[in-house]
């Protein structure tokens, strides 16, 4: 049957993250879709973050779009350009290689949730406010390439 259950589809918060940059992410829980659904050419999860936590830590993609839809409560996205509100119905998208680093921050004081999409990418992701970096393949590195 196309239509998912959210409810059958196992919840996580892990990270991949370092343990000094892992803080913003510990209550932000996600589902993969994309697995549950038999789909093979893009990526896809349900996101949902309590007051207070982020999305991830601000990065960019070299070779992954991502486009998010708000669904439910608020959220901020925070980017090159500033800080931009986004409420249920609200879409933001995000090109590979533009290298404009993005996070969705909850500041409110109820949960927010928002489906993300994106093709699965085995190439680097930048995170321009903290010292590290993902280089093709991983694992993690601090930008001078050495390790955690």
């Amino acid at each position: 049957m196309p239509k998912l259950d959210l409810e059958t589809i196992p919840q996580t918060n892990a990270t991949g993250y370092p343990p000094e940059f892992a803080d913003k992410v510990q209550a932000r829980n996600y589902r993969r879709l994309a697995p549950a659904a038999g789909l093979e050419d893009f990526g896809a999860s349900h996101v949902v973050l309590e007051p207070g936590a982020w999305s991830s830590q601000r990065h960019w993609h070299e070779g992954e779009d991502e486009l998010l839809v708000m669904v439910e409560g608020e959220g901020v996205l925070v980017d090159d350009a500033g800080e931009h509100a986004l409420r249920p119905g609200d879409i933001a998208a995000f090109p590979k290689n533009d290298g404009n680093g993005h996070v969705i921050q909850n500041r409110s004081d109820a949960p927010c949730s928002f489906v993300v999409v994106g093709k699965p990418s085995t190439t680097a992701c930048h995170y321009p406010d903290i010292d590290m970096h993902l280089p093709a393949g991983g694992p993690f590195t601090r930008k001078d390439g050495s390790a955690f």
